[in-house]
């Protein structure tokens, strides 16, 4: 029967590595010989010891969850696969020789990250598009060792802990028998080779960092939030990798006058009463310069002139949208005694001298239907 180790520790086959660790220490202050003399508690203290070492080690954890105990000679499940068992026999078994081989050393060249910058943009600039010069801090190749991070006259050695292999094969007991494993070396970082003499300008790492200035064409259009991607402008790669892409978002700057609401434009502009009630023509500021927009007499509160193609332009396809100026009519809170006069007699001519009166709203279709019910 294999040991059980979770038993030993008082603690449940699904445990996290954290609870594993806080039982045994608790365990361990109780039956620590320094603190128990007992022999059957340093017997104890022994027997919990050697399962906190099996369940915080992962493979060998794997063995006991499998029902296998790893201290045993033959992994505790009666070595029916014999002692000299591999588990590349078993990929060999299924899918040819050679399947459970190494994949081999990585590339120390990889490719780079992208990269995103911000820029600031009037309104004229995002309607008719622009072309703005910006500086981008990026990883650019080592000019003094063209990429290959070995400083000059010298070149990458094999490394001597894989043999050039780029990976580390580890040979485990379980209840298969014996296990092997691979991963990445630690002494090469999995490609193969060393540098022992690194680039003093990158040191080894085949890229520096560096501002250059790069000129973007932001198309008329684009909107407050956008980006546009300038391919292979971005990261370049460590060892000299072929770069990333740039992206360039777009934030859009507030106008003075006008707000932008995807292509159309929109502006407010106030009338006093008498100027909405007699009709003017006003100087509307657009994107393309000042133009005269006439107001009808009688302009209401609420109102909207619409000028046609004055908004932005379409960023896909052709024509523009358009500028909607918003009238408020203003009331005045104040008149002086000359002013009160005139109004009075203005609205004695019109008959509105008299209080409004409040009639009933319109019947909707629940009273009409109401109303049918009680006849």
């Amino acid at each position: 029967m294999a040991t059980d180790y979770y038993g030993l520790l008082g603690v449940d086959r699904s445990a996290t590595p954290e609870e594993i660790k806080k039982a045994y220490r608790r365990l361990a202050r109780e039956l620590h010989p320094d603190v128990n003399p007992d022999p059957s508690a340093q017997e104890r203290f022994k027997q919990v010891t050697t399962a906190y070492e099996v369940l915080s080690d992962p493979q060998k954890r794997e063995v006991v969850d499998l029902g296998g105990d790893p201290l045993s000679a033959n992994g505790g499940m009666g070595g029916g696969f014999g002692a000299g068992f591999a588990f590349s026999d078993i990929m060999d078994a299924f899918f040819g020789a050679g399947a459970a081989a190494g994949r081999g050393p990585r590339s120390r060249v990889r490719q780079g990250a992208d990269a995103l910058i911000r820029v600031e943009l009037d309104l004229a600039e995002t309607a008719f598009g622009a072309t703005k010069e910006i500086a981008v801090d990026t990883a650019v190749a080592c000019e003094t060792c063209e990429g290959s991070g070995t400083a000059p006259g010298t070149s990458p050695v094999t490394c001597t802990s894989c043999q050039g292999r780029g990976e580390i094969q580890q040979v485990t007991r379980s209840f298969l028998g014996q296990v092997m494993t691979s991963r990445p070396c630690p002494e090469c970082g999995g490609v193969g080779s060393t540098i022992p003499h690194p680039c003093p300008e990158c040191r080894g790492e085949g890229r520096v960092r560096s501002r250059r200035q790069l000129k973007v064409k932001v198309p008329a259009g684009v909107e407050h939030g956008m980006r546009i991607r300038l391919a292979g402008e971005g990261e370049v790669g460590p060892g000299g990798g072929p770069p990333g892409d740039l992206y360039v978002e777009v934030h859009e700057r507030p106008h003075a006058v006008l707000v932008r609401d995807g292509d159309d434009l929109h502006c407010t502009v106030s009338l006093p009463m008498t100027t909405a009630a007699l009709g003017t023509t006003l100087s509307v500021e657009t994107l393309d310069g000042v133009e005269e927009v006439s107001v009808r007499p009688g302009t209401q509160p609420g109102s909207e002139l619409r000028l046609r193609a004055r908004g932005v332009p379409h960023l896909r396809g052709t024509g523009r949208g358009d500028l909607i100026v918003h009238v408020d009519v203003l009331v005045p809170t104040r008149l002086d005694g000359e002013q009160e006069k005139l109004l009075r007699q203005l609205a004695s001519l019109r008959g509105e001298e008299a209080p409004p009166s409040i009639e009933p709203a319109s019947k909707g279709i629940f009273s009409r239907l109401r109303d049918a019910f009680q006849q």
